[in-house]
């Protein structure tokens, strides 16, 4: 349920009304977004019981109110009319009208490469730099990462370019070891990993949460719910392909999600064309068609020696072609109204 207040409603008022709608109905939370034009009071829980006339009794403050008919609240832009911008520790913002670009190899192999292709991937213009610690494989026989010091690495990289970190977790008992990481990352496995995903919620750190292989959009959008609910609401959404009956590529990157999501959601968007096609040439055209969509970011896999590469040398590009790619892309921002 939302309450629409009329515009210059004075704070103290509006807390009135919370405290009274707290009081009177037990198990029923209010989330207040004051926007620049209207400021929307969200109830969340179960407000089934919850009286309407009640609210609407208050005339002098109340616009109106409305039930929200989709399962998923706190992730909801009626909820929250204004895009949510995440800025990180180093003042770079995700959400707003910069093309964020966090690129790097698919999983960290060593002191040497993870600086190495940090320090090419920030001279091309990227902004983030990714890198796999634990990586979750379909073989039980295939590299499984570095671990805690793939994490170590990672942040000896960070210390030796400045560029803040993504990686991922897998399980709860990691979440310590990314104390310093700057963007927690919930893998496409791990998208309904709900008691994850709950103690993610606890956090005050960004979570980039992708979609799930086989996930509806409001699977996913159910997924950030359970981030949201348990108060952190600093959730980026990563499309990266889903299941499909085509073969031709590694999966099927679906486009249409990023206007849909934009639509939907106030959560920034980016997209992952490497996994999403799992093909290189695919790669830039991906990125292009996610910046005309809308999309807020895009995650590129970057190898110095695909070659070589542990985990995901197919679909990782050099740093001569992402340095190529990028300059393209800035173009396509431009044409958008934006940067990169």
């Amino acid at each position: 349920m939302i309450v629409v207040l009329k515009s210059n409603t004075p704070r103290e008022k509006t807390q009135q009304l919370i405290d009274e709608i707290k009081s009177q109905y037990s198990g029923v939370a209010c989330h207040c977004n004051e926007g620049t034009q209207v400021t929307i009071i969200g109830l969340v829980g179960d407000t089934s019981h919850v009286d309407m006339d009640s609210i609407l009794a208050h005339q002098d403050i109340v616009e109106r109110v409305t039930r929200v008919q989709e399962p998923y609240k706190m992730v909801n832009r009626k909820f929250h009319p204004q895009n949510t911008v995440i800025t990180l520790d180093n003042g770079l913002q995700i959400g707003g009208t910069q093309v964020v670009v966090m690129a790097g190899p698919c999983s960290v192999e060593s002191e040497e490469q993870i600086i190495e292709v940090a320090t090419k991937v920030k001279a091309s213009g990227a902004h983030i730099l990714r890198g796999g610690a634990f990586k979750p494989r379909t073989s039980p026989y295939a590299f499984q990462g570095l671990r805690a010091e793939g994490v170590e690495l990672l942040l000896k990289a960070k210390e030796a370019t400045g560029l803040p970190i993504v990686s991922e977790v897998m399980s709860a008992a990691q979440i310590p070891l990314f104390k310093d990481v700057d963007i927690i990352q919930v893998g496409a496995r791990n998208m309904q990993n709900f008691e994850l995903l709950k103690e993610l919620g606890r956090l005050k750190k960004p979570i980039l949460l992708k979609r799930g292989l086989s996930s509806t959009i409001e699977e996913w959008l159910m997924s950030a719910e359970y981030i949201m609910a348990g108060g952190n609401e600093r959730v980026i959404l990563c499309e990266r392909g889903i299941r499909t009956y085509e073969t031709f590529t590694r999966n099927t990157l679906d486009i249409s999600a990023v206007p849909i999501l934009k639509h939907l959601t106030h959560l920034p968007v980016i997209v992952d064309p490497s996994h999403g096609t799992g093909i290189t040439w695919l790669v830039e055209p991906m990125a292009k068609s996610s910046i005309v969509a809308g999309a807020d970011g895009l995650m590129i896999e970057v190898h110095n020696n695909p070659e070589r590469a542990l985990s995901d040398g197919a679909q990782s590009l050099k740093p001569e072609t992402f340095d190529g790619i990028m300059t393209s892309l800035r173009r396509y921002a431009q044409v958008e109204g934006r940067t990169l």
